[in-house]
């Protein structure tokens, strides 16, 4: 099967939490690692209050237990206090891959 699938998800966090909203993405990467239908995982920085999430999948199936699972959960607990908004998350289609 090819990765064709992904999502993209921007965290904008509050004013001073930025440290930890990235300490958050990085614990982060226990969690996917159990996830057997998550091809790749990446956590990333854009600026100081920008962060962001970009997955890929193979099946949509895949996709769907991911939205369902741990990463959302933990993201709902944490985000009222990380966050200064809900985060902004969109499927994509992965179009190219190196």
């Amino acid at each position: 099967m090819a990765v064709t699938l992904g999502l993209v998800a921007f965290l904008e966090a509050q004013p001073g939490k930025g440290d930890d909203v990235a300490a958050f993405l990085r614990t982060g990467r226990e969690i996917v690692e159990r996830e057997g239908g998550t091809v790749t995982w990446y956590a990333f920085k854009v600026d100081d209050t920008t962060y962001g999430i970009f997955d890929t999948f193979e099946t949509e199936d895949a996709r769907e237990a991911h939205l369902s699972g741990e990463i959302p959960q933990a993201l709902g607990k944490a985000g009222p206090d990380l966050l200064a908004a809900d985060p902004d998350i969109r499927r994509v289609e992965v179009l190219a891959v190196k």
